[in-house]
């Protein structure tokens, strides 16, 4: 298992499709997640702090895991199968539970739980960085910092 950080979201164009971006901790791969609207929103929201006036559904979660007594700690990325990310949400009983990758990122950013994703995952979907694609994470930092998570709702919601 390799640790992941969630480097954040964007729009991916001309498609107007939101991914998050993970990026290999100890290593060079960065693994880009097509997600949709509400998820992007999820994280955005999570990475910049906001905290709504009621719990949204990922607020919710996160309620109801700690009012039975548990904890995330780790969001495992298990497999890719047909283009489709397979999460686990594992707690601190070891408890297993599938799960969607963009909700197990939305989920562990609330909590603090690792990012983890198998060996295979990234050998499969993990693309190699370079000193040039450097520029464009700072490119893509600096999207970030100028992004808010309303860019990300559909008109009219």
């Amino acid at each position: 298992m390799k640790l992941l950080d969630v480097l954040g979201v964007r729009v991916e164009m001309p498609t107007s499709q939101p991914i998050v971006l993970l990026r290999e901790r100890d290593g060079g791969r960065r693994v880009p997640i097509w997600i949709g609207a509400a998820e992007a929103t999820a994280i955005a929201y999570a990475q910049e702090g906001v905290e709504p006036p009621r719990p949204l559904t990922h607020d919710l979660l996160v309620d109801v895991v700690a009012a039975v007594g548990r904890e995330l700690v780790t969001v495992r990325i298990d497999a890719v199968l047909e283009g489709v990310f397979h999460a686990t949400l594992v707690l601190d009983d070891g408890t297993e539970i599938s799960a969607r990758t963009s909700d197990g990122v939305a989920l562990a950013l609330r909590t603090g739980a690792e990012i983890v994703a198998t060996d295979q995952v990234l050998d499969e979907v993990g693309i190699e960085s370079s000193d040039d694609d450097e520029d464009e994470v700072a490119k893509f930092k600096e999207f970030l910092d100028e992004v808010s998570p309303e860019d990300f709702e559909e008109p009219g919601t």
